[in-house]
This record gives structure tokens, sequence and C-alpha cells, in this order.
């Protein structure tokens, strides 16, 4: 069964950091990339961090320099650092891992979201 397993939400008050990890596990293809997308009330979901298989990163402008997003693929398992978090950060963050299946088709396998809330 696949899973994607995320922790680390919650609330902080603004300047604040906050680590969210996520696991994933019983992924039945080659894993692509693995990143972070933040979705708010009322807002569309937004792509907040990607890292590749090759170790490429990229990031929303909103978080450069704030956000680093790493991972341990022994574990499987893709992190987001948070610092010096704003109250526009606050939204459900949502673990992505896109495979690729045959002939390059790709797949994305998505985690339940975890709520992050930044006070001001």
């Amino acid at each position: 069964q696949v899973q994607l397993v995320e922790s680390g939400g919650g609330l902080v008050q603004a300047g604040g950091s906050l680590r969210l990890s996520c696991a994933a596990s019983g992924i039945p293809f080659r894993i692509d990339a693995m990143g972070w997308y933040r979705q708010a009330p009322g807002k569309q979901r937004e792509l907040v961090a990607l890292i590749t298989s090759g170790g490429s990163t990229n990031y929303a402008d909103s978080v450069k320099g704030r956000f680093t997003i790493s991972r341990d693929n022994a574990k499987n398992t893709v992190y987001l650092e948070m610092n010096s978090l704003k109250p526009e950060d606050t939204a459900a963050y949502y673990c992505n891992v896109r495979t690729v299946r045959v002939f390059g088709n790709t797949y994305d396998y998505w985690g339940q979201g975890t709520q992050v809330t930044v006070s001001a």
C-alpha cells in the first residue's frame, strides 16, 4: 500500500521555524522528484519547493532564502525546513511524490496534508 506520512506542522509565531517531513513507502515506480505544495483557504495550490532525483532544487520566490528542502534517499523521506515564518505561510502543506513509469509517463502521489499556522 502506498503511504505518504506527513508530520511537523503546527502553530508558530511569526519569525519562528518548523520542520516538515514526509516519509513515503510502497511506491511501486521510480521516484523522479519529491516536493511540497501548499494551499490556503480560497487560494490555488502552489508549489513551495521541489527536489529531483538528481538533487536539483526549485523554490517558490516567496520562500527563497527562508525554506530549505532536503531528502534522505535511504529513508525515502523529504523534509522542508521553514525559517523566518510569516503569517502568509499559513496553509495546508502537502507532500508530493512524482514517479516515472513506462515510456516516461509520470504519476503523482499526495500526502494528506499538514497544517501550518503562523500567527502575527
